[in-house]
């Protein structure tokens, strides 16, 4: 006869373990010895190695009381049945490794690949990191809605980095952080901008218009909430006849 501890190393659990079956009902308990003790035989082992297996291979503790009275078919559809659950689950566990690598790779995470490449032109042309984050949590927004116009908005704005007032703006906008709201270098900054939206195509208005009002709020309540003197910069534009911030375009438009 052994010991709860002798029983629990002949099945390679811990006495906690066995007490734990025992509450569960899986492992009967045994009367007591003359001394208090719990005594166990070889059919007891023989039951606690069969649990610790069925637990061991995933089958929910629910049901292993069940599969230790099956009969042989019933044991062997139960498995099935248990397998199956395993691969599913398995499947599951491979997407979201899949998720954490995406997440390791950083832009790509929720970006189609030309946004990648082009947020990785501006890193190469010395655009500050602080201004790329700002822009591509800005795309990840337009991308999840309009997939289908993120080919031209990039091709759009990578041309737009080829200008180097394009990248003295980004610059710029890095600085403007520390400005006050009356500063004078604000005003600058809108006329560079104007001059630059003056040269915008036709066709990027229209693209600008397939943005969903409700998607054009939220980019610019990010912009509002990231950048202290955009409030003054869009008066500054509307005084000179734009309005808007993502939807910028002409008032009289």
């Amino acid at each position: 006869m052994l010991t709860i501890s002798q029983l629990a190393a002949y099945a390679g659990v811990t006495p906690r373990a066995v007490r734990f079956y025992h509450q569960k009902g899986l492992l009967p308990e045994p009367e007591r010895d003359h001394s208090g003790y719990r005594r166990y035989d070889a059919a007891a082992v023989v039951a606690l190695i069969r649990i610790r297996t069925l637990a061991d291979a995933g089958v929910p503790l629910s049901r292993v009381q069940e599969l230790l009275g099956a009969s042989d078919e019933e044991f062997a559809a139960a498995v099935e049945e248990i397998d199956r659950r395993l691969r599913a689950e398995i499947r599951e566990r491979q997407r979201s490794r899949e998720r954490i690598a995406q997440l390791a790779a950083g832009d790509s995470l929720a970006l189609p690949p030309e946004a990648v490449a082009y947020l990785d032109r501006m890193r190469a042309v010395g655009v500050p990191e602080v201004v790329v984050e700002a822009e591509r949590d800005a795309w990840i927004l337009i991308a999840a809605q309009l997939p289908d116009e993120m080919p031209f908005y990039m091709e759009m704005k990578t041309q737009q980095l080829e200008d180097p007032r394009t990248l003295e703006l980004y610059r710029t906008f890095t600085d403007m952080s520390g400005w006050a709201p009356d500063d004078p270098r604000l005003i600058g900054v809108v006329e560079t901008m104007i001059s630059q939206l003056e040269e915008v195509p036709a066709e990027a208005w229209e693209q600008e218009e397939a943005l969903s009002d409700d998607l054009a709020a939220l980019l610019d309540q990010a912009f509002l909430a990231s950048v202290p003197v955009a409030p003054r910069i869009l008066e500054l534009l509307e005084e000179r006849g734009w309005t808007g911030w993502t939807k910028l375009k002409p008032l009289a438009s």
